[in-house]
């Protein structure tokens, strides 16, 4: 009588085990530069948001029926965050492995010119795909779904150096920090 309570009990609890089975499953290497590509898309779309005037307005209504009026910087807007975190994943495809032949350690380095280079119109005229990105897409999509809150804690921290406080301290991603350059 006790096995079929604990087969019933068997899909819950793979549930709730299933984000910490896949990702050590994962290459850890690619688990770290899934980490370090996600953090600088973000990091990059957030500082080209900081730029950008503020966001006005919320989708809350006061009881009284008006809606609250306020300015908000874009780059902390919950809307802005959201659509960030929403698709960031799907730039995984422009990204590339390299294997360093010495050490043999995988890295992902980004290959694809961004929306505003100079270049990226003539870019787009060529079709790239690979399924190379899948891993690193899936890795990505698991990191947001693991680590969500600290992300947008950074970002509203304006914390600088987005990566290594994400995959090196944070999470313990990729071990400790690889930037050193730091005055």
């Amino acid at each position: 009588m006790g096995l079929p309570v604990a087969l019933l009990l068997l899909p819950a609890l793979l549930g709730l085990l299933g984000p910490a089975l896949s990702r050590s499953a994962q290459d850890p290497d690619v688990v770290c530069g899934a980490c370090r590509a996600l953090m600088d898309e973000v990091e990059y779309d957030v500082t080209k948001a900081r730029q950008k005037k503020t966001k006005v307005g919320s989708f809350r209504i006061n009881p009284d029926g008006t809606q609250e009026r306020r300015k908000v910087p874009l780059a902390q807007s919950e809307a802005f965050l959201t659509d960030l975190l929403d698709k960031v994943c799907e730039r995984m495809n422009d990204y590339q492995l390299e294997k360093d032949p010495v050490t043999q350690k995988k890295t992902f380095k980004r290959y694809a010119p961004r929306k505003g280079d100079k270049i990226y119109k003539e870019y787009k005229k060529f079709y790239f795909y690979s399924d190379a990105y899948r891993p690193l897409k899936f890795a990505c999509e698991t990191i947001i779904e693991e680590y969500e809150d600290e992300i947008l804690s950074l970002i509203a921290q304006e914390a600088r150096s987005l990566a290594d406080r994400l995959c090196s301290k944070e999470s313990g991603l990729c071990g400790t920090s690889t930037n050193h350059t730091e005055l």
